[in-house]
């Protein structure tokens, strides 16, 4: 059996073992009250380019069951939902709010919604405009970060 055969089997093995990771693709049961309250435009560019990652309303993609994509897609919804869960925003204290909201204004002009994410999701991609709306709202009308107390 050829070298190239033997890396080829064992690649094919090794995909197939990946498959068996218990990976939750989940989208846990919340309380609609505690959802982000927002202007309805704003809602619409969250609910477009931010809950897939964001929120406990994710659209898993066919994608996302299959390993290896499966691990990187499952790792980056917990881990945003980690960081920032639009679903449970009222369980936040002001203060956090506060925080994640100045967070919210400086990533979404550099880092969200992620380049990866936007090359498989054409829809999620914000203009500069719609860039301001989630900006003014984040802060408060101002369009300049607050400091935190």
């Amino acid at each position: 059996m050829s070298l190239k055969l033997k890396f080829f089997i064992a690649f094919v093995v090794v995909l197939a073992a990946l498959q068996l990771l218990p990976l939750k693709c989940d989208n846990p049961p919340y309380n609609k009250d505690e959802e982000i309250k927002v202007p309805k435009e704003v809602m619409t560019l969250f609910r477009r380019a931010c809950y897939d990652c964001h929120s406990n309303e994710t659209k898993w993609p066919w994608y996302s069951h299959v390993a290896p994509m499966s691990i990187f897609v499952v790792k980056h919804v917990h881990d945003g939902r980690a960081w920032l869960n639009f679903s449970v925003w009222e369980k936040y204290d002001e203060k956090k709010k506060k925080e994640l909201k100045n967070k919210i204004f400086r990533s979404i002009a550099m880092a969200m919604p992620l380049e990866m994410y936007l090359k498989v999701h054409k829809e999620a991609v914000l203009s500069e405009d719609e860039k301001d709306i989630i900006r003014r709202w984040a802060s408060n009308g101002t369009m300049q970060i607050e400091p935190l107390r």
